[in-house]
């Protein structure tokens, strides 16, 4: 089960700017440029926000605005778990005649986990289910913004610059002979003198902002740290009202060490993305806008394309002796494909990790299409292959069983063999033009790929 529950057993290469090895299931494959892509040679791009616990979705510059959280979902500060709005039954006393009281309903958070409840620290309880929590005050808020309010039109000014850089490159070249020529020469000498160049007239910034001045203090250093208390040193630590560390980085404007200064965290929002290949650009996975939807519209995951070897059997293997392993190759798709195996030559320069020499079947293997009601059919027919005994230890529906033979080279460490798998793949989604006898042809193309299987230590 090299795809499921030892998904590193069996891994392939993807060449880009940093080769990377990677389980099939966790690659994807553009069908447009027919090679195979991971997570670090694709674009992600955002699609939306939303909040994993009410399903809300979320504009980005509305995300950006609440600062990635949402206004109604809480965490636990506790256990990091989502908290609930409980009510309960309340006395009050009666408008009309204050010493009589009545029941009153209020609302307060509650953790379903670790039963940590908003009571705890002292919050008070809300006549209305939803809103309205009190949320403490960041002491460091107001020289927070007095820094944000001083490098935005920093920012900014460097961002003009470059602009204007990139601008002074591209401006053409014109000689004097032809703007004496054509007239040129009063309005280069206007442009010069005058109001700045119309092609960098919307980048220039505005007199009031360059008046703007935002004054700040540095921050100080101090020699001197604050002195631990007096009852640190004979006082009993006790271990459930101290906060973790874990705690006390999720609130970093607080830090709170101790329990009671625990507050719950508006939760954060979660995004659904798309991947696009960085060659084409097409996109290679496209998931649906509405948070309540697990479906894509697109997804190219390597999986559905690419056959998939797998380890079923390894026996005891030992330095220098031929051992026999049975390997497994799945096609996923419904066309017949036909597979080759090949060993690495020496020299390859893919091949870097191999601690033993592998003799792979020298017969094309022919995968038939995946069919899912296949297994249900008993009126169908088994298709005759006409299989090497020595070869194919067995074939089911759109999988077959093979043998290759291994002799580990090193006297110690894993064993870890490559080999070159090539196939045929037919690009449905290339557009084909339809022959006179109506018939849309599907032109086969052959893909080479780079397989590394890891089959563990040496036997004792």
């Amino acid at each position: 089960m090299a795809s499921l529950l030892q998904p590193d057993s069996v891994v392939y290469l993807v060449r880009g700017e940093k080769p990377i090895r990677a389980p099939l299931s966790q690659l994807y494959f553009c069908r447009y440029c027919s090679e195979l892509r991971s997570l670090e040679c694709v674009s992600h791009e955002v699609d939306s926000h939303y909040c994993p616990s009410c399903l809300e979705n979320m504009p980005s510059a509305e995300a950006k605005l609440k600062k990635n959280r949402c206004a109604n979902c809480f965490d636990c500060p506790c256990c990091m778990h989502t908290l609930s709005t409980r009510a309960t039954n309340i006395p009050a006393p009666v408008p009309d005649d204050p010493t009589k009281t009545t029941m009153k309903k209020a609302y307060y958070l509650a953790c379903g986990f670790c039963r940590w409840t908003s009571r705890d620290v002292g919050m008070a309880d809300k006549s209305v289910a939803s809103g309205g929590w009190q949320e403490p005050e960041n002491p460091h808020a107001q020289r927070i913004n007095k820094l944000i309010e001083y490098y935005q039109p920093l920012a900014q000014r460097e961002k003009l610059e470059r602009d204007r850089k990139k601008l002074a490159r591209r401006r053409p070249f014109m000689p004097p002979a032809y703007s004496e020529k054509y007239g040129l020469g009063m309005r280069i000498q206007r442009q010069r003198t005058g109001a700045p160049i119309t092609s960098l007239y919307g980048l220039s910034i505005k007199d009031g902002e360059d008046q703007k001045e935002i004054s700040i203090e540095p921050a100080q250093a101090l020699d001197e740290v604050e002195p631990l208390p007096e009852d640190f040193y004979t006082q009993p630590v006790n271990l459930p009202e101290v906060t973790t560390l874990r705690q006390r980085l999720l609130q970093p404007d607080f830090q709170p060490a101790g329990a009671s200064q625990l507050h719950p965290k508006h939760k954060h929002l979660l995004i659904k993305r798309s991947l696009r290949c960085r060659k084409c650009e097409h996109n290679l996975s496209k998931p649906e806008f509405n948070p309540t939807s697990i479906k894509f519209k697109i997804q190219l995951v390597a999986v559905s394309y690419i056959p998939e070897v797998r380890i079923m059997s390894i026996p005891n293997l030992r330095h220098m002796k031929e051992s026999q392993v049975l390997l497994t190759l799945t096609n996923p798709v419904e066309n017949l494909t036909h597979v080759s195996l090949f060993c690495c030559e020496e020299g390859d320069p893919d091949d870097i990790n191999s601690t033993a020499k592998v003799v792979v079947p020298s017969k094309e293997l022919v995968l038939a299409g995946k069919d899912a009601a296949a297994e249900y059919d008993e009126l169908a027919e088994p298709q005759d292959f006409l299989d090497d005994p020595d070869v194919v230890a067995f074939r089911k529906s759109n999988k077959i069983g093979f043998f290759i033979r291994v002799i580990p080279q090193s006297e110690d460490g894993e064993v870890t063999v490559s080999f070159k798998l090539r196939h045929d793949f037919r690009n449905l989604a290339a557009p084909i033009r339809p022959s006179e006898e109506g018939e849309v042809p599907t032109e086969a193309i052959w893909l080479t790929h780079h397989v590394e299987l890891s089959l563990g230590p040496l036997a004792p």
